[in-house]
């Protein structure tokens, strides 16, 4: 292993590369990783010197308070490679302060930016040769911080682990999806933690996705928690709803996750001129316009799929299908957000950040 120092972080270099072993072609998604992860320890009340080293196990102490008390929180972005092998993240300061926000939610230190953009942009760049190019291909980015501190009584840790992982991925297409709709199980209460990226977020939808699953379908339509009516993410998405020619999304709360995706779409569907409603949006609201035929179009939205067309929904054992739909808001806005990210067209909301 080489070693060198670059902004204060230490790099430790692989001595032999994975990359030849890998199938580019045929990717699981998040399954493989590139040759370095970026690591930051917090001891002492303060932030140690980052390093950069080869992809490895990590060695913890069984009562490490992650394992007891769930303390583990973390993001989901992307850098693309264009056609001059230029590396280009999309919204990163977006990424990290919601990372932050998540941090002050579980009790957890906030992580410098400096640590965080100085070592994610470190990391690209030393794993550059995995970024794949082409429309669709992407680096999928895992930044993740967890409680390291011993013991196991019940209280904040005092030691943490920020790092950086990398997976390359292709487009992800998870097929024709069918969502029911939750009428007992609900993914966050007001009060609780559905607005920051905390890993327990999404092991407590496992349980009601895998009864989904039985029944056929392949995520769940979460609902609020207090009345079940009104309509708030699709699986680990967030949601919209098309009725007519309006494209409508529940508003951020305390029980919804404030997505990059969702956010990004929301504005560039207003600046093509389309009507976009952000309010609540209940379920018996889109039971008649399913009914009705008013219904056009439903989609998740979210950093792994960009968007997820939804074929229909169920709703009291009652099923309904969408009818198929040429030209749809899902596919224009889909191809209009991929070919910015890719810089296939002209970023004009400034929203591509270079990696150099």
């Amino acid at each position: 292993m080489s070693t060198t120092q670059t902004s204060k972080i230490e790099i430790i270099k692989a001595t032999s590369t994975k990359i030849n072993e890998v199938d580019f072609d045929n990717l699981s998604f998040g399954a493989v990783f590139t040759d370095h992860l970026f690591e930051c320890d917090f001891k002492n009340g303060q932030w140690q010197n980052p390093v950069i080293k080869p992809y490895a196990p990590i060695l913890m102490d069984p009562s490490s308070k992650v394992f007891h008390y769930g303390q583990a929180i973390f993001e989901g972005m992307k850098a693309y490679k264009d056609d001059n092998n230029d590396v280009w993240l999309f919204r990163p300061d977006e990424n990290f302060k919601r990372f932050n926000k998540s941090a002050v939610r579980m009790a957890m230190p906030e992580v410098p930016e400096a640590i965080f953009m100085d070592g994610l942009n470190e990391l690209l760049k030393l794993d550059k040769d995995w970024i794949q190019r082409g429309n669709g291909a992407s680096m999928y980015i895992r930044p993740f911080m967890i409680a390291t501190g011993p013991g196991v009584i019940a209280n904040p840790s005092d030691e943490y682990k920020f790092m950086i992982l990398l997976s390359p991925a292709k487009a992800y297409y998870g097929g024709e999806v069918k969502v029911i709709i939750a009428e007992h199980f609900s993914r966050a209460a007001n009060g609780g933690i559905g607005a920051a990226k905390a890993a327990g977020n999404y092991a407590a939808q496992f349980y009601p996705t895998n009864l989904a699953n039985k029944d056929g379908f392949q995520q769940v339509i979460w609902t609020d928690d207090a009345t079940h009516t009104k309509l708030e993410e699709a699986g680990t998405m967030n949601v919209f709803f098309r009725i007519n020619d309006t494209l409508l999304t529940a508003p951020t709360s305390e029980r919804i996750l404030d997505g990059v995706t969702r956010k990004s779409l929301i504005a560039m569907a207003e600046k093509e001129g389309l009507k976009v409603e952000v309010r609540p949006v209940i379920v018996s609201e889109l039971v008649e316009a399913a009914k009705n035929g008013s219904l056009k179009e439903i989609f998740g939205a979210g950093t792994a799929a960009v968007i997820s067309v939804i074929k229909g929904f169920s709703y009291k054992d009652e099923y309904f299908e969408m009818a198929p739909i040429e030209n749809s808001y899902a596919s224009f806005l889909k191809e209009k957000l991929t070919n910015l990210q890719n810089k296939l067209s002209e970023d004009t909301f400034g929203w591509t950040v270079k990696v150099q």
